[in-house]
């Protein structure tokens, strides 16, 4: 099925999370109904001199539980952290899809799982190793571990793809810019299949020092558009999508999930730490016309809501600009307040809350809002949940540099 302009329409069939708050999709979901926080003090390395000791970590994952079923890639369980993260969640997703593995049409599939910082837990194992332990050699797997593209690589050898493979990196917009990427493969008619998002590990002591000295990370928790929001807190995690062609996922009898609308990306070309409003306001509009839909259509929005102070106040008034009479009737809410920041991963773990809200009719909260900012004065779904109808649904990703990324779901084609 093909829209008015000739393009191919493309749906979600598969859904895969790997989260500080829920392992799978279901964990997820439960953990998001539960108004569950993933934020805990750090674990798993040497907390030496950190001033900011908390953070959303995934502290019990068992990769070779998870993953020993692989059968094509022979080296996933000596991978990095982030490449078992995308690795369980593309499982997940695929399963759901329903798909045949290896992939039927290999060279018709594609394999866009990016990661904002790659394998940084591996670099400064490697480097501890050689500078404070003085062994004479890293791990033999060491660079395989630390490139961004391991993930998307791994994710492509076990499950058979042939197609266009590679990582997005864009900061906090990666696992978006996947999907966007991935949809405009599938809708020119490039593959008919994909597996498309972000994984993030980087939670180590050189990574916390560093966000440390940028003074954006909370010590106490992260609490979007509250009075009382005092930074971020870092997460990790993946979350992952398997796309198809309308035509593609019907003639294979798949159930389908929702509609991928629309998608837009934007650059604020001003700053690299400071968030703007055009780039943000301009990239909300170009999706709603992408996806051919009025800002009234939208029922929820995904808010980046990072908790910092700009960002939130910024992202507030981009939403005004786009959506007028409609923002205060728009719900609003940041599942930040309950995964953390996962950074790279984020995108595609709060496409897949969007996609899961429409199927449930039931939006998530923004833990933690007891006070908001009198700047920040949208209906943010204060602390718990809502049952309402979801038809439409946006999900926003802004990274540092102004890189912008926004999608737009809708339900499942009917014709």
């Amino acid at each position: 099925m093909a829209e008015a302009n000739g393009a191919r329409r493309v749906v979600v069939t598969g859904l895969g999370a790997v989260t500080p708050i829920g392992e799978t999709v279901d964990e997820l979901w439960a953990g998001v109904k539960a108004g569950k926080s993933g934020v805990s003090p750090l674990e798993g390395f040497p907390l030496e001199d950190l001033k900011i000791k908390i953070a959303a970590q995934i502290k019990n994952f068992d990769h070779k539980a998870r993953l020993k079923h692989f059968s094509r890639d022979k080296i996933i369980l000596h991978a990095d952290r982030f490449s078992w993260y995308a690795a369980a969640a593309a499982d997940e997703a695929v399963k759901q899809a329903g798909l045949e593995v290896p992939f039927v049409d290999p060279y018709r599939s594609a394999c866009i799982v990016g990661s904002g910082a790659g394998g940084l837990v591996t670099f400064e194992k490697a480097y501890r190793d050689l500078f404070i332990d003085n062994k004479r050699a890293t791990h033999p797997l060491t660079l395989l571990r630390i490139i961004g593209s391991s993930a998307a690589a791994h994710v492509g050898i076990e499950f058979g793809i042939r197609g266009p493979t590679f990582a997005t990196c864009s900061a906090c917009s990666t696992a978006t810019h996947a999907i966007g990427q991935a949809r405009d493969y599938i809708q020119q008619g490039l593959v008919d299949v994909a597996i498309a998002g972000a994984s993030e590990s980087v939670i180590n002591y050189g990574t916390m020092k560093a966000w440390q000295a940028l003074h954006v990370l909370s010590p106490e928790g992260c609490f979007p558009f509250s009075k009382n929001r005092n930074g971020t807190v870092l997460g990790e995690g993946a979350g992952l999508l398997v796309l198809e062609s309308y035509d593609h996922a019907i003639a294979r009898g798949a159930t389908i999930l929702a509609e991928l609308k629309g998608y837009a990306t934007t650059s604020d070309a001003r700053d690299m730490v400071n968030p703007g409003v055009e780039g943000p306001r301009e990239a909300m509009k170009m999706a709603l016309a992408n996806a051919g839909l009025e800002p009234t259509a939208i029922d929820y929005l995904n808010a980046h809501g990072t908790a910092t102070a700009v960002n939130d106040v910024n992202e507030t008034n981009a939403i005004k600009e786009v959506f007028g009479d409609h923002a205060r009737k728009l719900a609003i809410s940041s599942t930040k307040s309950m995964t953390g920041h996962p950074l790279g991963a984020g995108g595609g773990i709060e496409a897949t809350l969007c996609i899961k809200a429409m199927q449930e009719d039931w939006v998530p909260p923004t833990i933690g809002l007891h006070e908001p900012d009198p700047e920040c004065d949208l209906d943010y779904v204060p602390n718990e949940g809502r049952d309402m109808d979801v038809k439409y649904t946006m999900s926003n990703s802004f990274a540092f540099g102004g890189l912008n990324a926004v999608v737009v779901f809708g339900p499942p084609p009917t014709e």
